[in-house]
């Protein structure tokens, strides 16, 4: 492989041969004579490996090494050098060398000796690189260091350059429209518009001018013409949150412009070509809502083209601690408050709660002691009581009747089915009929909910 070399020679024969070498190998050259040159020149060519003598005219080629790795020069060093021995081999790897090489030498022992030693190179960037990827706890305005959202960021990365329709999918408050603008900066598209539309804010007779745009006099009140969320994401991202809530006859407006590109106005006569990278996301369980008959499936399969899955809060272990801690700092600048941290009791309180709002929740939660409390640390007492419930003391059964009497179920015990339904459709009324919202109180799928439902009709 075709590499950049830095030559550290002083000896005129000697440096001729090995650039003759490595012009042999097929590599870029550059040569300097001094230590001070070969500093200078690795500073600002950032070279793949350097060979150095050790014995130079202004100082050893093992004080190059020293500030090599001061300045952060992270090119693999060979050491050539007259005169071996093996205290000399040791002291060149302690200083950083990745291999040696006695003088004179051939071009077989110089090939497989360089080659080695960029093929270790270029495997521990990449091992860095990994373990850098696996470790960030931070991504594009996500905050979170669990193996979950690392699989999060992998696919964001890996589909940011392309055109392909992504839909996002997970509860209330996970951050959807998080992912969509992730997607935009991390693509070539990241300098042209991000429209975002929330198709469940906007009322059914609106949504088509507020999507396609409209030309004056369209309707009553269309006193001027309106370009519309597509037209102006031309050459950028259109995110479409809640698109689940999106009406019948949107959907088929909504597919035209998928299939052709192309909008028209309400009230116009002239289709547009735009150019846009399509992003969804709904809190509903689509495919359930597909089976349903709510939502169109030609549309679905249109727009279903690399899905992402938010995992919800619950899910993230030690997350919740980082994002309260980020929002904490957040809170207390706004509010001029002098709050540091959490003592022990409010972070296991954190932690052990199921957040079923998420981060929206976390959010929340944190503003309102910030604002509420003052101090140094916020402790337990301070986050607001939902967090400080404490789970209900198991219910004691009566005793089995003495023996000789008649027996029965004891008291509470009731068919399994019967608690199931009860249980769920007690969470419907506690969350006002919201199925994603109970569906994460009771940690099941909501479309588990949803073919219930359908049964008990």
């Amino acid at each position: 492989m075709a590499a950049r070399i830095l030559l550290v020679e002083d000896t005129p024969t000697q440096a001729e041969i090995a650039k003759a070498m490595l012009r042999e190998f097929g590599h870029e050259i550059r040569h300097a004579e001094t230590g001070a040159e070969a500093l200078a020149a690795a500073v600002e060519w950032q070279p793949d490996a350097i060979l150095v003598d050790l014995v130079l005219p202004d100082f050893s080629g093992m004080e190059l090494m020293r500030r090599l790795k001061a300045a952060r020069i992270e090119a693999a060093c060979i050491v050539l050098t007259a005169h071996g021995s093996v205290n000399t081999a040791v002291e060149a790897m302690r200083e950083g060398a990745t291999d040696f090489i006695l003088k004179p030498y051939t071009a077989a022992r110089l090939r497989v000796t360089l080659d080695n030693a960029l093929e270790k190179r270029q495997l521990r960037q990449a091992l860095d690189a990994a373990q850098t990827q696996l470790g960030r706890a931070r991504f594009h305005g996500f905050i979170g260091a669990s193996p979950a959202m690392q699989a999060v960021y992998r696919t964001i990365e890996s589909v940011a350059g392309s055109r392909a329709t992504v839909f996002v999918t997970g509860e209330s408050g996970t951050g959807k429209e998080l992912v969509a603008e992730a997607l935009h900066q991390a693509s070539s598209r990241s300098g042209k518009p991000f429209i975002a539309l929330n198709c469940g804010a906007i009322p059914r007779d609106l949504l088509e001018s507020e999507l396609f745009g409209h030309v004056k006099g369209a309707f009553t009140g269309a006193t001027d013409n309106r370009l519309g969320a597509a037209r102006a994401a031309d050459g950028g991202t259109l995110f479409l949150d809640e698109i689940g809530e999106m009406p019948a006859e949107m959907q088929v407006k909504l597919l035209r412009f998928v299939q052709t590109g192309s909008v028209t106005p309400l009230g116009g006569t002239r289709p547009e070509t735009v150019d846009v990278r399509l992003v969804c996301a709904t809190h509903r369980d689509i495919l359930a809502e597909v089976q349903a008959g709510r939502f169109r499936e030609d549309l679905y399969y249109r727009l279903y083209v690399v899905p992402v899955v938010l995992p919800a809060l619950r899910a993230r272990g030690e997350d919740v601690l980082l994002i309260a801690r980020h929002l904490l700092a957040i809170y207390a600048r706004e509010e001029g408050k002098d709050f540091s941290g959490f003592d022990a009791e409010a972070e296991a309180a954190i932690r052990a709660y199921p957040w079923p709002g998420n981060v929206r929740q976390v959010q929340n939660a944190l503003r309102n002691a910030v604002v509420l409390h003052a101090g140094p640390l916020v402790t337990r007492a301070m986050l607001p009581g939902l967090l400080l419930h404490e789970a209900a003391p198991a219910r004691v059964l009566p005793q089995a009747p003495p023996s000789g009497l008649p027996s029965g179920p004891p008291l509470g015990i009731e068919p399994l089915a019967v608690s199931e339904r009860r249980l769920i459709l007690a969470a419907l009324e506690h969350t006002g009929q919201d199925v994603p919202r109970a569906a994460a109180l009771l940690e099941i799928n909501p479309s588990t909910i949803y073919r219930k439902l359908t049964a008990w009709k």
